[in-house]
Formats: C-alpha cells, structure tokens, sequence
C-alpha cells in the first residue's frame, strides 16, 4: 500500500468522523416539531403556551446549526442573533448571523455580544430561549466586566495561548473576566425557559468548560483563575491594572459567578448533542469497515503536542514489532486537544506540530501514515486543519533542502509541510469537536 493510498484511507476515515459531528445532523437528532409541540431532546415544549421563540448562538458551528433550527422551526421564531468566526458565516432567512475574531476576539465579537444580550434581556417567563453553543464562543461573545477593556481580554487571551494554557483553564480565567460566561447569560435570561444545544469541544464534555459555560453553573472562582495565571507565570506579564482587578474582584463575593445548587438553574436544560467521542465511534466503525483492526485510545488527549506525538509513535513501533497492542493492518484512534509552547516565530498549530514531531518515530516503519487534525477545518492561524506524516516525509524534506529540526525549533510544522504538499485542506467544516488523531500501520 503506497503512501497514496494510505493518504486516501486517512482522509476517507477523517472525513466520514466528521459526518457524524456536522452541526445539521446534531441539531436534527435533538431537536423536533410536531404540530404545536416542540421535542427537544427529552423534553416537551408546548408551543400553544410560548409567547416567542428566540435564537442566539456562538461558536464556529453556530451558523450551521442555526441554518437547521431554521429548517425545523421556519416562521415559528420570532427573533436571532448568532456569532461565528470569520468565514463561518452562512445566509439565513430569520437569524441574523454576525462574524467576529477567534482566538483572539475583536470589536465585532463585542457588537453582536451586544446584540446577543439586548435579546436574551427582553426574554420573557412564557418565551423560550434557544441557545446554540460550540467550540469558539469564548472568543465569539465577548462583553468584558465593569473595570476591563476588550483590550485587556485580548491582552490576556494572547499570553495564555502563548503559555500553553489548556483550554479548560484558559476558560477558568475568561469565564471570570466576562459579563456573561459563567452561567451568566442564564441569569440574564430569566426567567425564561432555556434550553441549550451544545457540541462539546472540551475533553470530558465539561459544561461549564463549553464556550466557558455561558448557561452552566459555575464551580471556579476568581482564585482560581488567579492560580491558573500565577501557575502558567503569565501574572507578572499582565497590565498592573488587570492584576488589581482581579485582586479586587477576588475579595467581593457578589462578583462571583453562579454556582451549582443556585435556582435560576431550575429553567436551563444543557443537552451535548455531538462530541469528541462520537466522531472517534465513526471513525472506528469506518475504519473497521476497512479491514483495519481498530483502537480508540481516548477521546480525552492532552498536554504538549510533542509528546503526544513520541507516544503515537512508540505506539507504531510497538505494533511494528510486536504485534501489539493490535496486529496489522492496525488503526489506532484519538481525540482530544493539545497546546503547543511557542518558542519560535513560525507558522503552524497544535495539529501540524505534532505531524511534525513524530516524522522522526516514523522512520524506517515501512507502509505507516498518521494524520493529525482539528475537526473545524483550521489548525491555529492556519488554512489547514492538520497534517499527514509518512515514514519518508523526513527523506522527501533532505531533497528539497528542509532541514527539519530547525522548523521544529522555530514551531513552523506549517511551512514544511506546505512545501511537501502534506497539508490537510478541507475548508471550514462548521462543526468543533476538537482533533483526531489517526494512526495506521500494515
């Protein structure tokens, strides 16, 4: 089997994961109206008793499902607002979609935030409120608390993803430095009813976690978003005027936000309906279909991308050698979400870095692929979603002159695979369920 083969076999296996993830297919399993009664999940609305139904949404698949509330519910919602990042926008009849900067938010994520939040204001007790959250809304709607600035959130949002911060603690802080994470917008609604649809891009499914939980209880504090800058040492980096707000905020329980147990959690339902782990299902069923024996490792992947990427590829060299822990033709499968520390000025993400640093591991394994990418179609600041690691990659590079520790050291696994041609370009997908990652070994 050659390395195009192999190539086809990962993004056929890729592609089918993502199937089972796009935000229509999510919303169409949850969400249901039969005459005047609107299912949604378990539950059952009747719509003869609803005054209005709104929409609002945030995230890189909000658009998306959005675009299928449209389809299910038509003319039967009265209003919406929904924010997606750039180029994630798509043409609806009855929600207003609005753009805006992920990872780092800008001026236009505040102004649909506040579009968003005029309209969660005027919800009613006999109105339901439709929220729409996935991966991305922490940056997407952004209203920073009385005493910050949009700079000062970009300021912070910038140094954590330059320290490496996971994603459930980068929310930890961005939670506590917003006016409506934090199971915040649930406060503002009520006391509407609320019901959120939810496609998770946190390892554990973690609602408070989910675009920093903007309908869930709350069990951090402003201590530990404190801890979480004090221990990434990115406290000392930050503006004397953030860090006596935060000091400030920390001593007043009432800027708190709400925790388990508070009753205005009594009207919010959360429903996760598309997961890390049910793209890693299909991509085990697929690749069984195959004729690969398969392993899902974990849907709960974390830590320096490198690593993981050594780890991926002892794990070939075991199959190669021992036949274990699955004989060939083998497909060992994972998701989850990696941090990359920059040390250099390079071009890349979390998915291409770690491609980059198992090409050593792969040498010498004879027919082996692995494939490395994010499930929305971009990989950090990046047109690419991932990319595609052979036994030869290292050998193509010393033919074209790349000397591959050097883009390693400069985190430019970006560049390197551009000029190899092994980039992974699928185009925004419209859903975030995190990355997968696909070993095969024959």
């Amino acid at each position: 089997m050659n390395r195009e083969i192999l190539r086809k076999n990962l993004t056929e296996i890729f592609s089918g994961a993502l199937q089972a993830v796009l935000p229509d297919k999510a919303v169409k399993r949850h969400l249901s109206l039969e005459g005047s009664v609107l299912r949604i999940g378990s539950h059952e609305v009747g719509l003869d008793h609803v005054r209005r139904i709104l929409v609002v949404g945030f995230g890189k698949a909000s658009a998306a499902m959005a675009r299928e509330v449209e389809n299910i519910l038509g003319e039967r919602i009265d209003a919406g607002v929904v924010v997606t990042k750039y180029g994630h926008g798509l043409p609806l009849k009855r929600i207003r979609v609005m753009e805006a900067g992920h990872p780092v938010p800008d001026e236009n994520g505040v102004r649909a935030t506040r579009e968003i939040l005029d309209l969660v204001d005027s919800a009613a007790r006999d109105d339901v409120l439709l929220c729409l959250i996935s991966g991305g809304g922490s940056a997407l709607m952004v209203q920073p608390r009385e005493g910050l600035t949009l700079a000062d959130k970009q300021q912070v949002t910038q140094l954590m993803l330059r320290g490496g911060v996971p994603i459930e603690e980068m929310n930890i802080v961005r939670k506590h430095m917003s006016a409506v994470k934090g199971g915040q917008l649930a406060r503002l609604a009520m006391p509407a009813r609320v019901f959120s649809l939810i496609i998770s891009d946190v390892i554990g499914d973690l609602l408070e976690s989910i675009a920093s939980g903007p309908t869930a209880p709350d069990p951090s504090s402003f201590a530990d978003a404190v801890d979480v800058l004090q221990r990434y040492e990115i406290w000392n980096e930050l503006p004397e005027t953030v860090r006596q707000w935060f000091e400030k905020a920390a001593g007043e329980p009432k800027a708190e936000t709400p925790k388990p147990g508070d009753p205005l959690f009594d009207r919010v339902e959360n429903l996760i309906i598309a997961s890390n782990r049910s793209a890693l299902q299909e991509a085990e069923q697929l690749a069984a279909k195959k004729g690969f024996n398969t392993l899902v490792l974990s849907s709960s992947v974390k830590g320096e991308a490198r690593e993981i990427a050594h780890f991926f590829g002892a794990i070939a060299r075991e199959i190669r050698q021992t036949g274990q822990p699955l004989p060939t033709p083998a497909c060992v499968l994972a998701g989850g979400e990696t941090t990359v520390t920059v040390r250099g000025d390079g071009k890349g993400g979390r998915n291409t870095e770690m491609a980059l640093a198992i090409l050593e591991d792969l040498q010498g394994l004879g027919k082996a692929a692995f494939l490395s990418a994010g499930t929305d179609g971009t990989d950090g600041p990046t047109d690419a979603a991932g990319a595609f690691a052979f036994p030869d990659s290292l050998e193509r590079g010393r033919q074209k002159g790349l000397e591959w520790r050097h883009f390693l050291r400069n985190n430019d696994s970006y560049s390197y695979f551009d000029r190899l041609g092994d980039l992974l370009r699928t185009g925004p997908t419209g859903t975030n369920v995190m990355d997968l990652q696909i070993l095969l070994v024959l």
